[in-house]
């Protein structure tokens, strides 16, 4: 039994509660979401996250094949992380964190994806070939995304109003 881990960082310039407000609310992932993967959600997302939440949804990940997708919030730690995992869906194993931290001007975001694919040798031979590079895409479409909707995180930036600790020197 293969297991793969996809781990992912971004910085952005925003407070830890605005990031927090964002990234958990379940009805924000059709936001940072391409939109060729026709992310529709069916339900669950009517309320703010809290563990044992479940939220089912459809999803048109390749060729035009919609999937249903179901996964449960498992845990919520207020500002700091959550966790998903999938009940039903396409992967035999999804479980999915996703941690927030403050920094100085900011937040840093940690998604780690631990999955594995149904089909045994036959989804591991499409890993690297299919699943792999449409996991990267979507990572990065989201990092695009975020980026454009809260800006570019700068080691200098402060996360209140976006000015810089050099222009606040001079």
């Amino acid at each position: 039994m293969k297991i793969y881990t996809l781990h992912e960082k971004q910085k952005l310039p925003i407070s830890l509660k605005e990031a927090w407000d964002f990234l958990s609310n379940p009805a924000n992932l059709k936001t940072i979401t391409p939109d060729y993967m026709g992310f529709e959600i069916l339900s669950g997302a009517d309320r703010p996250m809290y563990a044992g939440q479940l939220i089912q949804y459809i999803v048109t990940p390749i060729a035009g094949i919609k999937t249903k997708w179901v996964t449960e919030i498992t845990h919520v730690q207020n500002l700091e992380f959550f966790v998903d995992e999938q009940r039903f869906g396409p992967y035999s194993l999804w479980h999915h964190k996703h941690f927030i931290k403050e920094i100085p001007g900011g937040v840093e975001m940690e998604d780690i994806v631990d999955y594995k694919l149904p089909m045994g040798i036959l989804g591991q031979w499409a890993h690297p070939f299919l699943v792999k590079p449409k996991l990267q895409e979507i990572f990065k479409y989201r990092k695009q995304k975020l980026t454009e909707l809260f800006g570019t995180y700068t080691e200098n930036q402060t996360a209140e109003d976006g000015i810089t600790r050099h222009d606040i020197l001079n």
